[in-house]
Parts: structure tokens; sequence; C-alpha cells
């Protein structure tokens, strides 16, 4: 409201001053100043995305969810892209059940007297 007219209608979330978009490079450099007064190890932005997606994957979060969340195009890329990030997410995975299904009732077990130990009986004192 502030820039009026000049006010340019970019549609994203971070602007200059006048609503036009900022530049990737800029980004990308106050990001590493602000890490380094953090006193944080040196990473680059777009390394954030890398890892999101790859904690996604390895967290069991669906293909298709992080494939949109990410703005591919397809899931095929995705999964060509950040399957082989962690080995536990290229290997297909066990469905789990859902959390309102009962847990499995087991049998008690049965003593079975030929496995028990040659142990004479304990007295006590």
């Amino acid at each position: 409201m502030a820039a009026g007219e000049a006010w340019a209608d970019t549609g994203f979330v971070f602007t200059q001053p006048d609503g036009s978009r900022l530049h990737p490079q800029h980004v990308s450099d106050q990001f590493l100043w602000l890490a380094c007064l953090a006193g944080l190890p040196p990473i680059r932005l777009h390394d954030l995305r890398h890892g999101a997606a790859s904690l996604m994957l390895a967290a069991g979060v669906e293909m298709k969810v992080v494939q949109e969340t990410l703005g591919h195009t397809s899931s095929a890329f995705t999964a060509d892209t950040y399957t082989s990030v962690y080995p536990q997410v290229a290997r297909p995975r066990p469905r789990r059940p859902p959390l309102c299904c009962p847990a499995k009732k087991t049998r008690p077990r049965q003593s079975n007297p030929a496995r028990q130990p040659d142990r004479a009986p304990r007295t006590g004192r």
C-alpha cells in the first residue's frame, strides 16, 4: 500500500520494496551471511531444498507429496533425483498397519518341560 501505483504485483512473498522479485543470488548471499552470523557451517540455500526432500522421503512421506512440495512435474523425476540419497529410501518399505488396528494377540507360551535346564530346585534359607 505504501508503494501505491509503483507496486509490482508479482505474487511473490518476499520482494523488493516495490514488489518486484528479489534476485536469486542476492537471496543466497543474504542466507549465507545470516548462517555465518549464527555460527552455522556454510551451506547453499538450495541445499536446504535437497535436504528437506531427502528427509521427507526418509521419514516415509509419499513420493507424490514430495513431488508436489518441490513443484516437480513428475514423481519419476523426484524419485530419480532423491531416492539414491538414503539407501533406506530406495528400498521398498513394509506397509505399517493403521494406528487404529488392535495389537496382535499372541497365545501365552506353553512351558516345555523337556527344554528346562537340569537344575536342582532352589531351597530357601
